[in-house]
């Protein structure tokens, strides 16, 4: 189970941190990500980390703004959010996979119910 939280509205320029508790899986045979979503457009992986060593991958978009970090003993993911843009505003999805971050955890294998990130002045 995936379960995110943190989303809000924010002005561009600010920051935000997302958070997803996990549960019912065990961490280390998994990759942990997020996506977002925005009615009419493509789904956009953001990032993606191996549970097991740390290792990461970003979209292109996100580099250098967002980082994405696990704590396992509290069976935590984040995603750190700075310097957002009205662009960055969409649903942002938790995800589970068996997959690779080279693959920025596609295909998805669980994902979370979404938390909204709006940047608006």
């Amino acid at each position: 189970q995936l379960v995110e939280s943190g989303g809000g509205e924010v002005q561009p320029g600010g920051s935000l941190r997302l958070s997803c508790a996990t549960s019912g899986f065990n961490l280390d045979d998994y990759a942990l990500g997020w996506f977002r979503l925005v009615p009419g457009r493509e789904r956009e992986g953001v990032s993606c980390i191996e549970s097991e060593d740390g290792r990461t991958n970003y979209a292109d978009s996100v580099k250098g703004r967002f980082t994405i970090s696990i704590d396992k003993p509290k069976r935590m993911l984040y995603l750190q959010m700075t310097n957002l843009k009205p662009e960055d505003t969409a649903l942002y999805y938790c995800v589970a996979t068996i997959s690779t971050i080279e693959a920025m955890c596609k295909p998805y294998d669980a994902w979370g119910e979404g938390t909204q990130v709006t940047v608006s002045s």
